[in-house]
């Protein structure tokens, strides 16, 4: 069978390179090779075949569960965070089962539930900067996330171990977030301590400490059902049912709920900060944003919110132009396919790039440059514009996600004048699994936003 072209490289520098760097790597690949190129990552590994055409990603997308399928051996990179039972490492019928328990709580009326505890904790979160100090944006957006994720997903709102267990996670993910951390996941033979270097060690007892806390709440449930009608994620989950009329068991709650976790936190989080640096770096993007929330007037209703059009476009064009997932899952062939002119056999694994599909010049004309109106005039279709994925394993809470996106920017906006410190460039990196910014966006607040009554509000009849 002939693969792709790509690079020649020795597979250790690919893969050192793909830590690294990936954004820059496929960059310097698809002007190499083109739309469909071939990685060697791993020499006990199949080669990737990456790409990012929007006619190939369609296809790949809607054969899922038919002609390809999902590679365990590369979801595995996932595992020792997620654990076996984690939708994203888990495939076939299992995965099947999982995803249709999963998606009950983030639809219709379930969401709207969510939108008071989105906008308290970033009230709250938000209130604690003073004017004239100085601050790190993505870290406010990370204390937003997680307590919106200790709240509406593991329903803890207070008291020792929502502290703790907030304290625990956000430790974790943050040492997860690190190219050490990545280097560690795709070269299993470096998962130990050597020494007195401990690295993975402390990793691993930090995650004991918090799986410890998770088990004792899930226990404490199990055994004193609250009949109050609780609506957090994790009661929803206790109380679905498969087809067989099974619950899931403890194990898989906690791996589900680790996975809405690492999803949820990090992503949402690095999104917003996104969003934030764009509004205050390009000030007609800022201007525009909040002459529409200011005809809202102080009535920030999260159903109205959510339908606003500029806001909408500013939340698109920032998971477009750096998306926080670069890539889509791994898919591998199972019966030979005919993809962008190449006859690929069985084993093959295929992924797509968010990013280069996202930064074509055909479909994003200037793509490096952040333009919000580029989603005002015209429709994108889920092969061109896909940051939450496609197919049998697109993101679960990409409504979530986007909710709690646009209540967060909208409270921000309405309540705090803000700059940034440096309007120096910022880049894409890899953070963890994911990407992030290069260096930190230092903001400020330099005054509170006094909003007028919009015309709506005022006019009586």
């Amino acid at each position: 069978m002939k693969f792709p072209n790509g690079p020649q490289t020795p597979a250790v520098v690919q893969m050192l390179r793909w830590i690294a760097n990936p954004m820059s790597f496929m960059e310097a690949c698809a002007k190499s090779y083109g739309e469909i190129f071939t990685l060697r990552v791993d020499k006990n590994l199949p080669p990737l075949v990456i790409v990012s055409n929007p006619q190939a990603q369609q296809q790949i997308l809607t054969n899922d569960t038919k002609e390809l399928e999902a590679p365990g051996d590369l979801n595995d990179v996932f595992e020792p965070l997620l654990g076996k039972h984690s939708v994203i490492t888990i495939s076939g019928a299992e995965h099947q089962r999982q995803r249709q328990l999963l998606m009950p709580p983030f639809h219709g009326e379930r969401m709207r539930n969510y939108s008071e505890v989105i906008t308290d904790v970033t009230k709250q979160v938000i209130s604690q900067y003073q004017i004239g100090k100085p601050f790190n944006i993505r870290s406010a957006t990370q204390a937003i996330t997680l307590r919106v994720i200790m709240q509406a997903v593991f329903g803890l709102y207070e008291g020792p171990r929502a502290e703790k267990l907030q304290h625990f996670l956000g430790d974790l993910l943050e040492r997860t977030s690190s190219r050490l951390s990545v280097a560690l996941l795709y070269f299993p033979a470096l998962q130990r301590d050597f020494g007195p270097i401990n690295f993975w060690g402390n990793q691993m007892r930090l995650q004991q400490e918090a799986d410890e806390l998770i088990y004792l709440e899930i226990r404490e449930r199990r055994e004193q059902p609250d009949s109050s009608g609780r609506t957090d994620i994790l009661s929803l989950l206790m109380a679905a049912r498969d087809e067989a009329g099974q619950p899931m068991t403890d194990e898989e709650l906690r791996d589900e709920l680790m996975t809405l976790l690492v999803a949820g936190h990090e992503t949402t989080a690095t999104a917003l900060a996104w969003a934030l640096y764009w509004i205050h770096k390009i000030p007609s993007v800022r201007q525009k944003l909040l002459q529409e929330l200011d005809s809202l007037g102080d009535n920030l209703d999260p159903s109205i919110v959510f339908k606003l059009p500029y806001l909408n476009a500013v939340c698109s064009e920032t998971l477009r132009i750096y998306p926080v997932g670069m890539l889509t899952f791994p898919r591998k062939v199972r019966t030979p396919i005919s993809l962008g002119g190449y006859e690929l056999e069985p084993g093959t694994v295929i992924i797509g790039s968010i990013y280069l599909t996202h930064h074509r010049e055909d479909i994003y004309p200037e793509p490096k440059q952040f333009k919000p109106e580029r989603f005002l005039e015209r429709q994108f279709s889920a092969y061109e514009y896909l940051p939450f994925g496609g197919g049998a394993r697109r993101c679960i809470g990409l409504a979530f996600a986007q909710l709690e996106m646009k209540l967060a920017l909208a409270q921000i906006l309405s309540s705090k004048e803000l700059q940034l410190v440096n309007k120096g460039e910022v880049r894409p990196k890899r953070r963890g699994l994911v990407t992030g910014p290069d260096r930190p966006i230092e903001m400020v607040v330099t005054s509170q936003r006094q909003v007028k009554p919009s015309i709506l509000q005022t006019t009586t009849v």
